[in-house]
């Protein structure tokens, strides 16, 4: 276990915590653990590619942890009726679409390209400036001004193009990486 990996384990191990924050209202809480969390996205990164602590655990921990704390934050602020239901269910179907498929592959040992694709990239950015302008909104006071809706259509769109993206991608092939 390097330091990049402990930094990983500490950003999956908080996702309980956000979710109980934002379940008692304590949304000022819930944006700064939610930020911190952000942080230390980057942080395990930089210090895995700085000091060469790069390995396939954190290869595998990273994205699970912060796929655990978008999807969590999603259900948890769908359940608080602070997202439309409609739209909690297509991201996380779009998820569970994304790592069933490569699931799938594996188990019939289908090689499949596991690089993001660049509007996947866009989602994930979108997916997170939503969940912290939410509980910004709530925590901090912050304006809405309509950008909950514009952020959730934008995220919405993101997620049907990419979900499409990756159905399109793995109908191809292995070839498809430069996709």
């Amino acid at each position: 276990m390097s330091i990049a990996n402990f930094v990983t384990l500490g950003r999956l191990l908080s996702v309980p915590l956000a979710i109980w924050l934002v379940l008692v209202d304590a949304m000022t809480a819930a944006f700064w653990l939610f930020v911190a969390a952000g942080v230390s996205d980057a942080v395990d990164g930089y210090i895995a590619k700085r000091f060469d602590q790069r390995s396939r655990l954190g290869a595998l921990l990273d994205p699970v942890a912060d796929k655990m704390l978008l999807v969590s934050m999603f259900v948890t602020l769908g359940i608080d009726g602070l997202l439309p239901a409609w739209f909690v269910i297509l991201v996380v179907f779009r998820d569970i679409l994304i790592v069933g498929g490569f699931l799938l592959a594996s188990a019939v040992a289908h090689e499949i390209a596991t690089r993001p694709l660049a509007v996947s990239k866009l989602n994930t950015a979108l997916q997170i400036a939503l969940v912290a302008f939410v509980l910004g909104r709530l925590g901090l006071g912050i304006p809405d001004f309509a950008a909950t809706a514009i952020l959730t259509y934008a995220v919405a769109l993101t997620t049907v193009l990419s979900g499409g993206g990756y159905l399109v991608r793995w109908a191809r092939g292995p070839a498809s990486e430069s996709v």
